[in-house]
């Protein structure tokens, strides 16, 4: 699936967006708050300041995701993959953090890296 496919039907109303494939794609700025992305692949894109609020990013593939800036809040980040992620800026609880499934090379909110 394309960015811009995602955008146009999640502003048609769609929000269940499990297991889709989105390597790479480009949503920054984004408005998707309460979209299901469960068990998608969105290795490698580019979510600058995407407003991801209650979003369902459970078991998402997030490896080398730039979320820097992204509102996270209340988003399920249980089981994801943010590896090398960069989380800059973001709007995330630490809560939220532990439950990915793993943070290794991940840029943190405050500017640390999670080794």
């Amino acid at each position: 699936m394309k960015a811009d496919e995602l955008i146009k039907l999640y502003e048609s109303g769609k929000r269940h967006f499990q297991g889709s494939e989105l390597n790479g794609a480009n949503l920054s700025d984004a408005v998707l708050s309460e979209v299901n992305l469960s068990d998608a692949n969105l290795s490698e894109a580019i979510l600058i300041m995407a407003d991801l609020r209650k979003a369902n990013l459970n078991a998402a593939d997030l490896n080398k995701a730039d979320l820097s800036k992204a509102n996270l809040k209340a988003a399920d980040l249980s089981k994801a993959d943010l590896r090398k992620a960069d989380l800059s800026e973001a709007e995330v609880t630490d809560e939220q953090l532990a439950q990915a499934w793993l943070l290794t090379g991940a840029t943190l909110p405050d500017g640390a890296r999670y080794d």
